[in-house]
């Protein structure tokens, strides 16, 4: 019997953990343009519609930034988790 064989459901599961890292990135790279580019530094003394719009721009931006880091640790947590289980399986010798 041969162990060493990637079989589909690890395939898929890989696929899925690089999707996740991947997803984490984007989200974290969306919420970087939101705090760098649409808020950017606020006017000396802006009127209320560029304080509103700068507070919103900004609260999007943090929110993003912060699951975009979330989602990509979780996603590299797991794939290192799921990486060290299966290395094992094939430095072992089977009989």
């Amino acid at each position: 019997m041969d162990n060493t064989k990637v079989t589909k459901y690890t395939d898929c599961f890989r696929q899925i953990i690089n999707a996740v890292v991947l997803a984490g990135i984007i989200i974290l790279c969306t919420g970087m343009y939101y705090c760098v580019i649409k808020a950017g530094i606020p006017y000396q003394d802006p009127p209320l519609e560029l304080q509103i719009q700068y507070a919103v721009n900004m609260g999007i931006g943090s929110t993003l930034v912060k699951e975009g880091v979330l989602i990509f640790i979780c996603g590299g947590i797991v794939r290192w988790l799921f990486g060290r289980r299966h290395q094992g399986r094939y430095d072992k010798k089977y009989i």
